[in-house]
């Protein structure tokens, strides 16, 4: 039998609270003991069982609380005393279809704090504000009882605290528009420890994106900034893009630094903290992860991109799959090529640059373009550092392939028959071109 994760958390907790405790010296923690009464061998621990839907973005979301020891994911409050993620989903696909009225789990984690710490309350107002307890049995797009919102008490002091905190949350969820809060306070019932690869997922698996959960309504007294919803009349109706945010994710930082700091795409992009649409407008379903960034259109939700790792020429395709025609995907990623002749731009002569479709970002500069009698357009320069060059054995020729360095779609070939000074011939599709002409002063 393998040591508990509670025995095991118990014991580093223990080894290492005088560092942990030197560190959190500036933490505002008005009740929190002196470091000569915390050092003990044997540190007294409570928990607490919450169900907020899949337990994924929930155990790293309770697992960030200063005072709390450890989260494990699990099920509870279902008639199986011996369930595991199979049954539960099984069970589920039984009830919706009329064939069983057994009792099932709901997707739990049991949160075990140090309450010298950390209070009850204050790991149930993360609880309130983490998820959104008015929506039944379903969490965001997770439908089923096995997603309801839970608390599972172990003492009548615990029940009490849980109806308090409900009884004090509400009135700010109904001043927000949302409806009553549909959580499920009850005793403790054939709680099961949920499969290892369950457990601490989000760490393991993050794949460029932090759990999300939450309504954007703040527990009254909260020291949570409540962020406003976005003004729908300052959006753009007909093609918006909104990038939801978290304060405390590295992924969203990421995606500011290499994206949303540098954007010059014609579609105008906004950036948000509060997980809500612009009133009047629609997600298709909650969110679960930041950054998201959806796109909108006519106020509703068309497509979203979950998560970012730095792999900014997947989110461009994803971005690009959503504004290109089918002729401009087939040329930006699957190589193709315009017949010649047919393609835009063959006679665009006045001073500007030839953009990027979907970054926006600056390939060439109309005085570098001449006529070459091919049948697409040509140029002897591109701009500083807006292509890269890549071997291209394909059609059993050997060429030269041309892309865009900020997107990283097809553009062309370049061929070494063009004019001075650099008798290069960079032979470009226009369709995957943009014009952006000089602006001319009055």
């Amino acid at each position: 039998m393998r040591p508990t994760r509670h025995r095991l958390s118990t014991w580093l907790l223990a080894l290492f609270l005088p560092l942990s405790l030197s560190l959190q010296s500036c933490a505002k923690e008005p009740d929190m003991p002196s470091q000569t009464d915390s050092v003990k061998t044997d540190i007294h621990t409570e928990s607490i069982v919450l169900g907020m839907g899949c337990f994924w973005g929930a155990e790293k979301r309770l697992s960030e609380v200063n005072g709390v020891v450890d989260v494990e994911s699990g099920y509870a409050g279902g008639d199986n005393k011996t369930a595991g993620y199979k049954e539960v989903l099984g069970l589920e696909r039984a009830i919706q279809m009329g064939r069983s009225t057994e009792r099932n789990h709901s997707e739990v984690i049991k949160v075990t704090y140090n309450p010298a710490l950390v209070s009850l309350e204050t790991l149930l107002i993360t609880f309130w504000e983490s998820h959104n307890p008015t929506q039944g049995d379903r969490q965001g797009n997770d439908i089923g009882t096995n997603y309801r919102s839970a608390i599972y008490y172990q003492s009548e002091d615990e029940r009490l605290i849980a109806n308090k905190t409900k009884t004090i949350y509400q009135p700010a969820l109904t001043a927000a528009g949302l409806p009553n809060i549909t959580t499920e306070i009850a005793l403790l019932k054939n709680y099961i420890t949920a499969e290892a690869y369950h457990q601490d997922y989000l760490k393991k698996n993050p794949n460029g994106y932090c759990g999300l959960g939450g309504t954007g309504v703040a527990y009254p007294g909260s020291d949570t900034v409540q962020h406003p919803r976005l003004n729908a009349e300052d959006l753009d109706y007909d093609r918006q893009l909104i990038v939801f945010e978290a304060e405390t994710c590295p992924f969203c930082d990421k995606f500011k630094a290499d994206i949303l700091h540098f954007w010059k795409a014609s579609t105008p992009i906004v950036a948000t903290l509060n997980p809500q649409a612009p009133k009047g407008w629609t997600l298709k379903k909650a969110l679960f992860a930041t950054p998201t960034i959806v796109l909108f259109e006519k106020g509703k939700e068309v497509s979203r991109y979950t998560g970012y790792n730095g792999d900014s020429p997947r989110f461009w395709k994803w971005l690009g799959f959503r504004l290109l025609t089918e002729q401009q995907r087939n040329i930006a990623f699957e190589q193709g090529t315009e017949r010649a002749f047919t393609g835009s731009h063959l006679d665009e002569t006045r001073p500007g640059y030839f953009t990027d479709p979907i970054t926006g970002e600056n390939l060439f500069r109309s005085d570098t373009k001449f006529k070459s009698g091919t049948g697409w357009p040509s140029f002897f320069n591109p701009v500083e550092g807006a292509i890269t060059e890549h071997s291209d054995i394909t059609f059993g020729m050997e060429r030269v392939e041309v892309r865009s360095t900020s997107s990283g779609i097809h553009l062309g070939h370049v061929f070494n028959d063009g004019p001075a000074p650099s008798f290069k011939r960079y032979c470009i599709n226009g369709n995957v071109l943009n014009f952006v002409p000089d602006k001319v002063n009055d």
